[in-house]
């Protein structure tokens, strides 16, 4: 039993010896976790992303709403609506007939008083000396030179309501203030129309604007002057500058909307004509930079709650959580307002399976590598 002791020694030394090198060199080194594959997209630039776009109608900046000084039977009818009128051509007439009267009752009482005043102003001269002569009091002097500013108040006012009368007989005549065009029409020869009552809307020349209604819920995001774009219905595709002039100060009762008034710039003025139909798109404010379409499935949680997006840094080919400001999502993706650029990597597919700094591939839809291979990652010694 002792020899076989013996025999059986040296390769027991030699396992503690095996394990006692193994332990002097340490763990071994794992090998470095493979990159993930992953879709990766540049993001689009899109014309109508984050975009509101509001119907309108296309209106002159000064419309003015025509109407008589005196009321009457309205007996011609010179303009329509469409027409080009000038500064001062007859647009309508009403029944002069009883305003002419009074303009010739007006002249005859002129008439009259002047009289009465070339009368008391003889009667006065030949007063004037009988009292120097002193056949007459003075009391009677002074009657008679009363008589005499009473007959001039008289002329004067007999003189003035002619003049009413007469400018009265000449509102017959609805005349055109400014060149321009007939916006609308509201009267019909014939109908009896009263003083101040809209028979003809003027569109004149000069600015046109677009008119449109914001919404309540999102008025904050609009002022005046903020640039848009205006396409005309008939021109679908062709776009012209505008900006906003005015926003209405209180909302509409029934729709909660606010009147806007839209500039056209440049030659819009020249191109478009009154009454058409318009789009507005109007960019929010905050919204001023070109927006970046980018798939629905690249919207991933960032760790602080944000909406982000995985970018991939083409010289490391690691991921990062990049946070980004989203507009309202289409059919077609999601509009990215602000965090992005166009030559930006996205993750376009398997983010919710990645990690901060994690190491990845980045393929195309036909799964070819779109980035240089990336260095591999340094082995510990």
């Amino acid at each position: 039993m002792k020899l076989l002791s013996r025999r059986m020694s040296p390769p027991r030394f030699s396992v503690v010896l095996a394990l006692a090198l193994l332990a002097a060199c340490g763990k071994a080194p794992e090998a470095p976790a493979p990159a993930r594959p992953v879709l990766v997209v540049h993001p689009l630039p899109v014309r109508d992303a984050g975009l509101l776009a509001f119907p309108g109608e296309v209106k002159a900046r000064h419309e003015s709403p025509l109407s008589f000084r005196v009321g009457g039977k309205l007996v011609e009818r010179k303009a329509d609506v469409g027409d080009r009128v000038g500064k001062g051509d007859v647009l309508a007439v009403i029944d002069p007939g009883d305003l002419s009267l009074q303009a010739q009752a007006a002249k005859a009482q002129l008439a009259a008083a002047d009289a009465d005043l070339v009368r008391a102003r003889g009667d006065l001269a030949r007063y004037a000396k009988l009292v120097d002569q002193q056949l007459i009091s003075r009391s009677t002097y002074d009657a008679q030179l009363a008589a005499w500013k009473a007959a001039e108040g008289q002329a004067h006012a007999a003189r003035a309501q002619a003049d009413v009368a007469g400018n009265q007989a000449g509102y017959t005549q609805l005349r055109a203030p400014a060149d321009g065009a007939i916006a609308s029409r509201q009267a019909e020869t014939g109908q009896v129309v009263a003083a101040g009552q809209t028979v003809f809307t003027l569109a004149a020349d000069g600015e046109r604007e677009v008119a449109i209604d914001l919404p309540e819920s999102r008025i904050d995001e609009f002022r005046a002057g903020q640039p848009v774009q205006v396409e005309l219905w008939s021109t679908t595709g062709e776009r012209m500058p505008g900006r906003i002039r005015e926003i209405g100060p209180v909302a509409d009762a029934t729709t909660r909307t606010y009147p806007a008034r839209v500039t056209l710039l440049g030659d819009a003025v020249s191109v478009v004509e009154l009454g058409r139909s318009a789009r507005v798109y109007v960019q929010p404010d905050g919204g001023d930079a070109q927006p970046l379409l980018v798939p629905l499935a690249a919207i991933q949680r960032g760790k602080d709650g944000r909406t982000a997006v995985w970018r991939i840094d083409p010289k490391t080919h690691t991921v990062t959580s990049r946070p980004v400001r989203v507009g309202d999502y289409g059919e077609n993706g999601v509009p990215v307002l602000g965090g992005l650029e166009p030559g930006d990597w996205v993750v376009a597919a398997g983010g919710h399976l990645l990690r901060e700094g994690q190491r990845v591939e980045a393929v195309d839809r036909d799964n070819h590598p779109v980035l240089t291979s990336a260095p591999a990652p340094a082995k510990a010694d």
